[in-house]
């Protein structure tokens, strides 16, 4: 190996913590892992698409991240062994298990769960005791993903984030709450957290909807923090529940917002994302003036900044994964107005090696209280690893298509490409509250529609074009839908209208002409309705009372031999 490469490897290790010992005590692994030295004068703690879990839970990270174009074997997309080799993590141990979805069951088995509010309060004091000059962001989608804050409206999360100590926060699935309701949150019970989104703007006279940004000074170094909330909002999600309000990248309002910070006095410049990780790394080619991009979004738990070269120097792209499985440390040494050098630090949240933080943990007993019976109700045993999380159908996601047609009574299932939801060990219950996890939006309505197979084709070909084009701009959703009942090839490197090929059911080819009765659910359209998908759920597993390891309906990949975002 040469001496370039070694360096960079030993690098990336010790950004990931790599040196702990596979049969260290737990408290050695705690000291090992969490006793980050302090460097420079500024430090940035930053968490993420935490989805609303307040409690540790497993959470499988995906087994196809699938990169294309410029994007093919470079972070985010490197899953499993490829993923440990780039940076420098040895397979086996803690990180292995946090990073990977290398054999999942027995590490988290042994490991145990990841995040929780009562854990993570616990390293952020443990993290500031060192850092008296540090901020705390949250880059959104932290109100959505669990049944009591959609019970509450995200009440639940705005009352643990304010425990936590957050100070700025940006958003995504928050929106899917209606207009009204973020702005009541933002402006009557988020403060003492500062809410900033720059690209979000009235649509009749272009008016900011909330703050661009938020001037801060650390430790005598002026500092500008600017939020980007999720550009593609009002595709990804029902236009009318935000119907007033446009989004988009918005890289000259950006541009303009940077120099009117910097021309402020800010020093540092940050940039709380939402973009998801290949739009955060296009964007900082383009614009100039950017310190660092603390990212979400996409989910990609990354242990390493990676370094973006620009017309105004440089900038450090990161993305801290979700669920509350990490928190990221951001050390800067900031001299004569620019930073000289930095520390980054992507630590996972393992429960069992962090005491739960008494003032926290009672917090989230007192807001799941009113709802415990309900989320607690066991509908079924799964006898099989349940997990959603990657480019195509996760078991949970199976579960979920599996009844969705057995319900309906349908041909095939569509459900969409989230990437949220946690994830169940074989031998656990199944609870109403895991069910939630899964599918707790404000547009829940489960469909059942006739769809030519010509529509069929479109639809897949239209949403595998979010996914896989190779540019990052034109990449606006989430994962692959989930497809049921019907078998289909995909070749991701193609272009639109060609990606989706040798379509069946049932083994016989799907007719463009005919029709077919497809389930689905979520449905984006104003004026839609139906059954909650958890009800649709929950009566399939009540039934059923036991849910064998279920085989995952996986399309036939062509060109990807050797894609580092594969691991199965």
């Amino acid at each position: 190996m040469q001496r370039r490469e070694f360096l960079r490897l030993l690098a990336l290790a010790a950004a990931a913590g790599a040196s702990l010992r596979p049969g260290a005590s737990a408290a050695e692994a705690a000291n090992e892992l969490y006793e980050l030295p302090a460097f420079g004068n500024v430090s940035l703690l930053h968490l993420t698409d935490t989805h609303a879990q307040l409690l540790p839970t497993y959470f499988r990270e995906p087994s196809f991240n699938i990169g294309v174009g410029a994007a093919a074997g470079q972070p985010p997309h490197l899953v499993g062994e490829a993923f440990l080799k780039h940076f420098g993590i040895a397979r086996g141990g803690r990180l292995a298990h946090a990073f990977t979805c290398l054999d999942f069951e027995a590490a988290a088995r042994r490991y145990g769960k990841l995040g929780g509010f009562a854990h993570i309060a616990t390293l952020i004091k443990r993290l500031r005791a060192a850092r008296p000059h540090s901020l705390l962001l949250d880059g959104g989608d932290s109100w959505q993903g669990s049944a009591t804050s959609l019970w509450t409206q995200g009440a639940d999360m705005i009352g643990a984030q304010k425990l936590l100590g957050v100070e700025l926060m940006t958003a995504h699935w928050e929106f899917t709450y209606g207009m009204a309701r973020m702005k009541q949150a933002v402006d009557k019970e988020l403060a003492p957290i500062e809410f900033i989104a720059h690209n979000v703007k009235t649509v009749d006279f272009e008016d900011p909807v909330f703050k661009p940004y938020s001037l801060r000074s650390l430790n005598g170094v002026p500092l500008a923090i600017i939020g980007q909330a999720f550009p593609y909002t009002p595709i990804a999600n029902p236009r009318y529940m935000m119907d007033q309000w446009s989004f988009g990248i918005q890289e000259r309002h950006l541009q303009k917002m940077i120099d009117e910070v910097r021309a402020k006095g800010a020093r540092v410049v940050v940039l709380l994302s939402h973009n998801g990780m290949d739009v955060d790394l296009k964007l900082a080619t383009r614009v100039r003036g950017i310190d660092i991009i603390l990212g979400g979004h996409t989910h990609d738990g990354v242990p390493g900044a990676t370094v973006v070269s620009n017309p105004g120097g440089r900038t450090l792209v990161t993305n801290a994964g979700s669920n509350g499985k990490f928190v990221a440390v951001m050390d800067l040494e900031v001299k004569g107005g620019a930073i000289a050098d930095y520390r980054y630090r992507l630590l996972p949240v393992f429960a069992n090696l962090l005491p739960a933080d008494a003032a926290m943990a009672a917090y989230i007993e007192s807001v799941r209280a009113p709802y415990r019976a309900k989320l607690e109700e066991k509908l079924a045993l799964t006898e099989g690893l349940l997990y959603r999380r990657g480019n195509f159908n996760g078991s949970f996601d199976q579960l979920i298509l599996d009844a969705s047609m057995a319900v309906k009574g349908a041909e095939l299932a569509f459900s969409p490409g989230f990437r949220w939801g946690t994830s169940l060990l074989p031998g656990d219950a199944i609870t109403f509250e895991h069910v939630m996890d899964q599918t707790a939006i404000t547009y829940p309505y489960s469909t059942l529609t006739e769809m030519t197979g010509k529509q069929i084709k479109s639809v897949l070909e239209d949403i595998c074009d979010n996914l896989f084009n190779p540019d990052p701009y034109l990449q606006q959703g989430g994962d692959m839908v989930r497809v049921g009942g019907m078998t289909y090839a995909c070749v991701p490197h193609a272009t639109i209208g060609s990606r989706i090929t040798d379509m069946r059911l049932a083994g016989k080819p799907i007719e463009a002409g005919r029709k077919y009765k497809v389930a689905g659910w979520a449905p984006v359209a104003q004026g839609a309705s139906g059954e909650p998908i958890w009800e649709v759920v929950s009566r399939y597993l009540r039934e059923r009372r036991t849910i064998p390891p279920l085989k995952l309906n996986l399309p036939r990949l062509i060109g990807v031999d050797g894609n580092g975002g594969i691991a199965v």
